[in-house]
């Protein structure tokens, strides 16, 4: 059987973030976020576990999951703060710290080989540091789901 392995060419094909106001309605203005380090979707389902007297072993079923897509980041003026001349209100002029502050809803596309994919999220998880071996401002950025991902 062929195997088709979701290969990135750096400079190419590499993994893209976007990021769009949804409330209180759909704004023009994404924000694309560069500089991408490295890039995590996890969908994690929770379990529920219980014992029943007549088992030996512990019974469990999976309930809902818990989606989120995490990166690290170099720190961009432009798209940390947010780009002063974008269109007021857009994920472009709001940044990823006003969106993180402002607790807005954004519609994140994200790239993986030939597919995209498409969630509601919110911006959390900012934590910018600076050291001697790393000369530049990075942070990592989770972008928690709200409901599921759709692929495209």
């Amino acid at each position: 059987m062929p195997t088709s392995y979701v290969a990135v060419q750096p400079g190419t094909d590499y993994p893209t973030v976007s990021l769009r106001v949804l409330s209180p309605s759909p704004i023009v203005g994404n924000l694309v976020v560069p500089s991408i380090q490295d890039l995590t979707v996890n969908n994690a389902n929770d379990v529920f576990t219980w014992s029943q007297l007549n088992e030996a072993s512990k019974l469990q079923v999976a309930t809902t999951s818990t989606n989120s897509i995490s990166t690290t980041v170099v720190v961009e003026e432009a798209t940390f703060f947010g780009n002063a001349s974008a269109l007021a209100g857009s994920a472009d002029k709001l940044g990823l710290i006003g969106l993180s502050n402002n607790k807005t809803k954004v519609e994140l596309r994200t790239t993986l080989g030939t597919k995209t994919f498409v969630a509601d999220a919110y911006v959390t998880g900012l934590a910018p540091t600076i050291s001697a071996d790393s000369p530049v401002w990075t942070t990592p950025v989770t972008f928690t789901i709200s409901g599921e991902y759709t692929t495209i």
